[in-house]
């Protein structure tokens, strides 16, 4: 009887400690909350997205940077142009003929604030520089029309443009679109940064005529602090795709679609190009990227502490019924409390600094709803690929799923994050055509997808 009371004491101590840290969580939670005026809807795409009408000639040749920058950062970007210059002008894995580049950087992004990573990148970037060396030049190679007239004989005689806020890379893209109507150059787009500024890119790059997709590449370097949608999680390999021997891959992305037919400002489409998900996790993302510049390092480890003992105070995690399809023909239908769903343009993926959320060839992940203590119990295994053997997993492959619904939901494309409402249920999401040209290196299989 005593040890019967001794354990039931401690278990109710543990509740009570749990309870006390879900109070100061709440509290946590939301006094972030009201610090911004519309939480749970803004993300800097919709506030900076850009209609591609809105592009006009004089425009091509605006430099999108907001604000000056300092001496050692704009020495960084000197010498991290002018050493992607080199692999560019001496590159044999680029179509021959004319070739027009632009690297799209984002000077805030933690590969060039951080010192410890920009030595390191320097290093690759030298190591790549003699690989390359002993190539012939390129006979027309040169920065694209957009970039030349800017900081002459700095950063801009290089090909690189900085970026200055959100929106700044999708405004740029759509520039290099506008540029290449009067030609017939090759295009190679570089971005230097995080999954962010690889997705405004993209973005812009969905929306481009056939014709300039055709005659253009996308290199994503690892540059920020999660690099999920890069090329490569480290820039050596990444930088291979460009001294070694590449082909061009058009790869597929994906789209959210709702009842509502909601989009983001100036009709831009709901996009992803590595995972797209709703649920607990497109909460963390949301809270992760609200505190980007108030805590330092990346926090989405502390977020996701914070949802594994607070999500369901603040989203009612209810019923939805979920049917996967491929080519047309359904494959799984199931109607549960679903504590998230993730779907990815092909499996083996990550998102939120290399979580193995989809660890197989499996393309959908949805993962039912759990007590608090399985929770705590489950959640470091996401960071392996671990989960897919527990039973609150449903893995499979699908190139379209429909999700139903009655309560809000966030959802989160690459890292930007959207409020879902029970107007927007039946949600689709699907993947598209191939229609993003990215370098592959020439060894590898072309990628899977869920079709």
């Amino acid at each position: 009887m005593g040890n019967g009371d001794g354990r039931h004491g401690t278990r109710g101590g543990a509740f009570s400690v749990l309870h006390g840290i879900q109070k100061w969580c709440y509290t946590f939670v939301m006094a972030v909350r009201r610090l911004d005026e519309s939480p749970w809807e803004k993300s800097p795409m919709e506030e900076s997205s850009i209609e591609e009408s809105s592009i006009e000639e004089s425009s091509i040749e605006k430099h999108p940077l907001k604000k000056s920058l300092d001496k050692k950062t704009d020495a960084k970007l000197r010498d991290f142009a002018g050493s992607l210059e080199t692999l560019i002008t001496r590159s044999t894995a680029l179509p021959d003929g004319a070739l027009r580049w632009t690297i799209i950087a984002n000077p805030s992004a933690g590969g060039f604030t951080i010192n410890r990573r920009w030595k390191a990148h320097k290093m690759v970037l030298d190591r790549c520089g003699e690989a390359v060396r002993q190539n012939r030049l390129r006979p027309d190679a040169q920065p694209s029309r957009c970039v030349l007239p800017e900081n002459p004989g700095g950063w801009g005689s290089f090909g690189l443009v900085p970026t200055g806020s959100p929106g700044d890379a999708m405004a740029l893209t759509q520039a290099l679109i506008a540029e290449a109507r009067g030609n017939g150059d090759f295009y190679l787009i570089i971005t230097a940064g995080g999954d962010g500024t690889s997705l405004e890119v993209l973005q812009a790059l969905y929306k481009a005529p056939g014709s300039f997709r055709s005659r253009c590449a996308v290199l994503r370097l690892p540059l920020g602090t999660g690099n999920d949608g890069a090329d490569a999680w480290d820039l050596e390999t990444a930088l291979e795709r460009l001294i070694r021997p590449s082909r061009i891959e058009m790869v597929r992305g994906l789209t959210l679609s709702t009842a509502a037919g909601k989009t983001w400002p100036g009709g831009n489409p709901l996009l992803a190009f590595n995972i797209l998900s709703l649920g607990l996790d497109a909460f963390v993302t949301h809270m992760t990227n609200k505190m980007k510049g108030s805590l330092p390092g990346d926090s989405y480890k502390l977020w996701v502490n914070i949802a594994a003992l607070l999500y369901d105070r603040l989203y009612r995690v209810d019923e939805m019924e979920l049917r996967g399809f491929c080519q047309g023909r359904e494959v799984t239908r199931f109607r549960e409390k679903i504590l998230l769903c993730a779907m990815g343009v092909s499996g083996r993926r990550s998102y939120g600094s290399h979580k193995m959320i989809l660890p197989d060839e499996r393309n959908v992940c949805a993962v039912k709803q759990m007590p608090l203590f399985r929770k705590i119990l489950l959640k470091g295994l996401f960071t392996t690929g671990a989960h897919v053997d527990k039973p609150e997993s449903m893995l499979f492959n699908a190139d379209r799923i429909e999700l139903r619904g009655s309560r809000p939901v966030l959802a989160q494309m690459d890292g930007e994050t959207v409020l879902l409402g029970p107007e927007d249920f039946p949600a689709v999401i699907e993947l598209t055509e191939p229609v993003i040209p990215v370098l592959r290196p020439l060894a590898t299989a072309p990628e899977k997808t869920g079709s």
